[in-house]
């Protein structure tokens, strides 16, 4: 419990850390740091309409930081999650467009459709540690190019919006959009949308698969101890490819919130921040669903406001940019000072036990 209390506080003192780098940078920028936070806040939390907002942008956010923090957890690093989410948001847009169904049944469809295309992407790299042993942070990154080339020619050639217009795809269906009328209305026409559901109930099912079944024990004694959990007669291998299909699947889940919550077509030669973005919020949420869940909020109230922030104070908006790279920069070395000081204390506990042992001796 100490070490996790300790580990909240890091989080919590790196995002202080990244506050005051951007009041610097503000300061030195000719601006009022101060009047920069209240603009940059109130542009994602200061009424109903920009409350919405502000979690239709983390609803995408909480899904690859899941994605992110599954993998980590497992031993795996994935950083495909913004080519999952490409191939996710395409299977889900194809199937609304080429299959005509009443909403009651398409809706889930597509959500269906936008996890097997992710999970299939995330599979791919998965068999190849498993079978060959090649480094998943190379074939994700490789996954991530194939995938943005992919959406270009389909999107271009299959699926375009007209003849004329092939840079985004065909406007998907109302009967399978993801924004429901009611919610937007809740929140004064906002962008949030069934997505945001979606990743709770998503957060919830990794807690619980990670915390409350042999399953997740299995994988995470694979990404604690590759050798210790095959020595016991966990099938190592399997636990590599099913940990990157489950990561795929939930970076999917994120191409569906938003190109079928959030925007309502696909563009070509735009490869998602939000899967990049996943690994900062999975890295500041210290790789736990709830940790990841409040740093994707934390995300999306300052994506929502730094526009806002600009145009009421002249302030650039990178500045919000620049403020939660800081804060990843902070999350990131104080994780490698903890690491350190654990190698440290390892490696001091067989000297002690030593003297110990030399003391017994002497006094024998």
């Amino acid at each position: 419990m100490k070490r996790i209390d300790t580990k909240v506080i890091t989080s919590l003192m790196a995002v202080v850390a990244g506050l005051l780098a951007g009041a610097v940078l503000i300061l030195a920028s000719g601006h009022n740091p101060v009047l920069g936070y209240y603009n940059l806040f109130r542009g994602g939390l200061a009424s109903v309409l920009r409350v919405g907002n502000s979690l239709a942008l983390a609803t995408p956010l909480i899904l690859t930081g899941l994605s992110v923090a599954f993998a980590n957890k497992t031993g795996l690093f994935n950083i495909g999650a913004a080519g999952q989410m490409l191939m996710g948001g395409l299977s889900a847009s194809m199937f609304a467009l080429y299959v005509p169904l009443p909403r009651a049944i398409l809706l889930p469809c597509v959500i269906l459709a936008a996890l097997l295309g992710g999970a299939v992407w995330g599979g791919i790299p998965g068999l190849l540690k498993a079978l060959f042993n090649v480094n998943e942070v190379v074939s994700t990154i490789m996954m991530n190019w194939i995938a943005f080339w992919v959406i270009s020619v389909i999107v271009r050639t299959v699926i375009p919006e007209s003849y004329h217009v092939t840079t985004v795809s065909a406007h998907i269906p109302s009967a399978a959009s993801l924004r429901l009328g009611w919610l937007s209305g809740l929140f004064n026409g906002a962008y949030i949308n069934l997505g945001l559901f979606l990743a709770i109930i998503a957060a919830i099912a990794i807690h619980f698969l990670l915390n409350k079944t042999t399953l997740g024990y299995e994988l995470k004694s694979v990404g604690f101890n590759r050798r210790g959990a095959e020595y016991a007669g966990i099938p190592v291998n399997r636990g590599m490819i099913l940990a990157m299909v489950i990561a795929g699947s939930l970076a999917g889940l994120a191409g569906a919130a938003y190109y079928l919550g959030y925007q309502h077509n696909m563009q070509v030669n735009v490869l998602p921040q939000q899967g990049y973005d996943g690994i900062a919020i999975a890295l500041l949420g210290l790789n736990t669903p709830i940790g990841v869940t409040i740093s994707a909020v934390f995300f999306g109230v300052m994506q929502a406001g730094k526009n806002f922030m600009s145009a009421q104070t002249a302030i650039p908006p990178e500045i919000a940019d620049t403020i939660v790279a800081v804060i990843i920069y902070f999350a990131a070395a104080a994780i490698l000072m903890h690491r350190l000081l654990d190698y440290l204390k390892k490696k001091r506990r067989p000297k002690a036990g030593g003297a110990v042992r030399k003391e017994a001796n002497g006094d024998a």
